[in-house]
């Protein structure tokens, strides 16, 4: 399928907001989703809605087969060893939840240091920051570079081997920079680190190996990536699963359950506690599907392209600052930027009056905007259904929203 005939397949995008044809640019947050992965869904829910496992009746095994489908979708589309390695989560705060509460509960101690850096998104903080509290262990963060990049000389300097556990976003929800995570793994690991990586903002844009990246633990979300809300995946190391506990219990994760004492399920079972988010996996696999058959690399220059495009054109606007890298070749098709005197709420204000959906506020990256010296940015976030028009309505948008603050003021 070629790149530039995919946005017919997205329904929602076919409407007018406030008088205009929509231009959707907040990707970021939500992804819209195409025919395919809302047929898949329909199609569940009209043909074989059941629960998956335990029944052996026809809709059961339909079911079932679905929902373990998925699962092998995900393990081919991150290059995963086995399914074993793939959990299904509702999405990528409960994937790192989980390597927190079970992994870094059970393994570190006082003393020992967690490495994050200030772009991380609230979810790849505050987890971190509550093992800190409970084990002893030490937070520590990356510097980052002027433009908000991160030095590996830095790395260097700031992992020791007190280090047991370093995470780090692929790709920053707010600069849209893209992390060298596999240069922070062997940094890691030489120190006998694990490498935790959030990969919510780069699995629907770039092609995620986790074999070469060699991750120890790897989370994204399946509504980022043309996929259901409520669907997510957390990626764990055959070796590391095995030897963690699960945290939540009930039914689906058990093998025996006694009076007084119970056992687990087989990976990946025993982190499912409950009956699964079936629908949403079937969804996720739809959706699968669809990137592939269009390419993750397509998708990544196309963002690259619209990226660059939107940025040169952006730079001819008196009084905008953007952050993050100033060259796009090293940031995913994210744009966070500001108007000198105008707050980022009023520019997403009038840019929605225009049929155009930027996002607005601190994008849940309190010590990022603390970082940039800003209380919140305005963001414009690319996807494969956008184009150079919508880059253009976007620019022209932001022109109007500086004359009419001028007439204003």
């Amino acid at each position: 399928m070629n790149i530039k005939d995919v946005r017919p397949y997205f329904p929602i995008l076919n409407q007018e907001v406030n008088g205009h044809p929509l231009v959707y640019l907040d990707s970021a947050a939500t992804s819209q989703k195409p025919v395919q992965v809302i047929e898949a869904l329909e199609k569940y829910y009209r043909e074989y809605n059941s629960n998956v496992h335990r029944g052996v009746h026809t809709l059961g095994t339909r079911a079932t087969d679905g929902y373990e489908g998925a699962r092998e979708k995900v393990k081919n589309f991150i290059n995963a060893n086995s399914t074993e390695e793939i959990i299904f989560t509702r999405g990528t705060t409960t994937a790192l939840n989980t390597v927190a509460q079970s992994y870094a509960m059970a393994n570190l101690k006082e003393g020992d240091e967690i490495v994050i850096s200030p772009m991380e998104h609230h979810s790849n903080i505050i987890p971190w920051q509550q093992v800190a509290k409970r084990t002893g262990a030490v937070l520590k963060y990356l510097p980052l570079q002027a433009d908000g990049t991160i030095s590996l000389a830095d790395v260097e300097e700031t992992i020791t081997d007190s280090t047991k556990l370093v995470s780090v976003t692929y790709v920053s929800n707010v600069l849209g920079v893209i992390n060298p995570v596999k240069e922070i793994g062997a940094i890691a690991h030489k120190a006998g680190a694990v490498l935790v990586v959030d990969a919510a903002q780069a699995a629907p844009h770039l092609k995620v190996d986790v074999q070469d990246i060699d991750c120890d633990f790897l989370g994204f979300s399946g509504h980022k990536m043309c996929g259901p809300t409520g669907i997510g995946v957390l990626y764990g190391k055959k070796q590391l699963l095995e030897n963690m506990e699960p945290i939540e219990f009930g039914g689906e994760m058990i093998d025996f359950v006694g009076l007084y004492e119970s056992t687990w399920k087989e990976l990946p079972w025993r982190f499912e506690a409950g009956t699964p988010i079936i629908a949403g996996a079937i969804g996720l696999g739809a959706a699968i599907d669809f990137l592939e058959e269009i390419g993750l690399d397509t998708i990544t220059e196309h963002e690259h392209k619209l990226a660059a495009y939107a940025m040169e054109k952006m730079s001819t606007v008196d009084g905008l600052t953007i952050y993050g890298p100033k060259s796009a070749e090293n940031r995913a098709g994210v744009i966070t930027f500001n108007i000198e005197d105008v707050h980022p709420h009023d520019v997403a204000t009038v840019l929605d009056a225009e049929g155009i959906a930027v996002r607005a506020g601190h994008h849940c990256a309190q010590p990022l905007m603390k970082w940039l010296n800003v209380s919140a940015t305005a963001r414009a976030s690319f996807y494969l259904y956008n184009s150079e028009d919508d880059v253009d309505k976007f620019v022209d948008g932001i022109v109007k929203t500086k004359e009419y603050f001028s007439d204003v003021f």
